[in-house]
């Protein structure tokens, strides 16, 4: 719905109140109609990194795309990647520009990247269809969770399986016993998010100055490349 002058006056002023919105990126949203910064805004505050999804070795281009676009959809800020024989390379026209919104960070292998997250508090687990296995919705979501997905045609290896903290599944009734990656992805989302949110309560959400950093990017890659230039120039040239 769209606001009135006043309620953009109102609605501009509680995001300076909070903490969001200041005198430093002022040059920044003064260049963004308030409609647009509160759809931003609106979004940022459903984000999380409480769950986070690590991919390895996933090769085809249309199934690294449709990952992003599941996590973004799912209000996940970070998503973690190994690549394998292919280049990490997500086809653009299955993101629709989803991932221009999400922190991907890439890593060198599979252990650095389990190694990482479980040293910042993380739990990883892998989606096997192996023994020892539990069901996706007895994942225990009382702590940060790190779900991993593996290579489309071989899965998750050996290595990172050792590593993980715990393998889970995705119960079928059906004779095929495998998703593709990407409905894995979005099926196991759904479930972890929907809990996780009930479970950890405010410890889900964003901080506010993960939310101040992540929303001064997000005004930067609404603005044009030319007005993106001018305004890190007058900012004193700081990127994200």
């Amino acid at each position: 719905m769209r606001m009135t002058k006043e309620e953009e006056r109102q609605w501009l002023k509680q995001r300076m109140e909070e903490g969001l919105l200041t005198d430093d990126n002022r040059l920044l949203w003064e260049m963004i109609l308030p409609s647009r910064l509160k759809r931003m805004y609106d979004v940022l505050s459903e984000r999380t990194r409480y769950i986070t999804i690590l991919t390895e070795a996933v090769d085809d281009p249309h199934n690294q795309a449709a990952v992003l676009r599941s996590a973004e959809a799912f209000g996940i800020q970070d998503v973690h990647v190994v690549a394998g024989a292919a280049p990490f390379e997500p086809n653009k026209w299955v993101t629709r520009h989803a991932d221009k919104w999400l922190t991907v960070h890439k890593h060198s292998s599979i252990e650095q990247a389990i190694r990482h997250l479980q040293q910042n508090g993380y739990q990883v687990y892998a989606s096997y269809l192996g023994e020892g296995t539990i069901p996706l919705e007895q994942i225990n979501v009382s702590k940060p969770t790190v779900l991993l997905f593996g290579n489309e045609h071989r899965g998750v290896s050996e290595e990172a399986l050792a590593l993980a903290d715990g393998k889970f599944i995705i119960p079928m009734n059906g004779f095929v016993q495998s998703f593709n990656i990407s409905v894995a992805a979005a099926i196991s989302l759904y479930d972890v998010t929907k809990r996780a949110k009930q479970e950890a309560n405010g410890r889900y959400y964003l901080s506010l100055t993960e939310k101040k950093e992540i929303y001064d990017h997000w005004m930067k890659l609404s603005l044009s490349p030319r007005l993106r230039k001018m305004v890190e120039s007058q900012m004193g040239g700081r990127n994200d």
